[in-house]
């Protein structure tokens, strides 16, 4: 259960500083409730108040591309995941060794998410697709035929699909991100790898079994400090699931690095999980 003293991490889940109330408002745009259309303080992210603190806004004059390379190197993460976008595309100029790419695409715009998807893969070495099913505006449940297309071009191109699995923080509903769903999305795409993102709660069981089913489904931690890693998440990874949990954070979204990294060497891994789950699984299934 020893942490190594050299993680050399992947983040299957990071991004640069950024404004909260700028990025999220596309969510604020769907809620209801009072506090997540204000936006205010930690509710500017509309999952906020899931967190004790989640962090400060960039600043206007800050180089957030060198913010976030430095908070990595504090901790040991190698390279990360990113969206495709200007920034990250100069952050990969600046660091080619630093920056993977993905692309969160939104299935209402099938043929819009298919030629993007082509594009970038051959303009930027596409790494991953991903997607929140509840954040489309009109949310789309991840069995829905809108993704077919989508996934069908994942398989034709052998990247993975990261989506979220699970009840969502922010406050919309979340049926369409119900683990049960990748039970028909993996039979119908044998060939489709796909990365389960925050969490699958509550039915983190189901998902364990959804994995020992179908060789293509994984799971990631993003979103989750260290000490809540699900039970069922921690025992699969150390019996038949080693080659199934990776690592993913939450930074700068609701959890910094420094605090991610703090409470990871009380997380009950046996030793031989460690290197597949910090990095090893990642290299293997996102061609890295």
């Amino acid at each position: 259960m020893t942490f190594p003293a050299d993680p050399q991490a992947i983040d299957l889940m990071i991004a640069f500083p950024f404004k909260k109330a700028e990025i999220y408002a596309f969510l604020r745009a769907q809620a209801k409730d009072d506090e997540t259309i204000a936006g205010q303080g930690d509710l500017a992210m509309p999952a906020g108040y899931m967190f004790n603190d989640v962090g400060d806004d960039a600043g206007d004059d800050e180089d957030v591309i060198e913010t976030c390379i430095a908070a990595m190197d504090t901790v040991g993460v190698a390279s990360g995941l990113f969206n495709v976008s200007e920034q990250s595309i100069e952050a990969k100029r600046r660091h080619p060794e630093r920056i993977h790419f993905s692309l969160e695409v939104d299935p209402n715009d099938i043929g819009g998410a298919v030629h993007a998807i082509r594009a970038a893969h051959a303009d930027y070495d596409l790494k991953a697709v991903t997607s929140f099913p509840a954040g489309c505006d009109p949310q789309v449940p991840i069995s829905d035929r809108r993704y077919y297309p989508i996934y069908q071009t994942c398989v034709d191109l052998d990247i993975p699909i990261c989506l979220t699995a699970g009840v969502p923080g922010p406050r919309v509903p979340g049926d369409c991100q119900h683990v049960r769903h990748f039970d028909q999305v993996c039979f119908d795409f044998p060939d489709l790898k796909i990365v389960m993102r925050h969490g699958a709660e509550p039915d983190e069981a189901l998902a364990v079994k959804l994995m020992l089913k179908y060789p293509g489904l994984h799971y990631c931690t993003s979103a989750f400090s260290p000490k809540y890693y699900p039970q069922a998440i921690i025992d699969y990874a150390n019996t038949r699931g080693t080659d199934k949990i990776m690592y993913a954070g939450y930074y700068p979204m609701g959890l910094s690095l420094d605090q991610i990294f703090a409470a990871l060497p009380d997380v009950p891994f046996r030793d031989k999980v460690w290197e597949p789950f910090l990095h090893g699984n990642a290299r293997r299934v996102f061609k890295l």
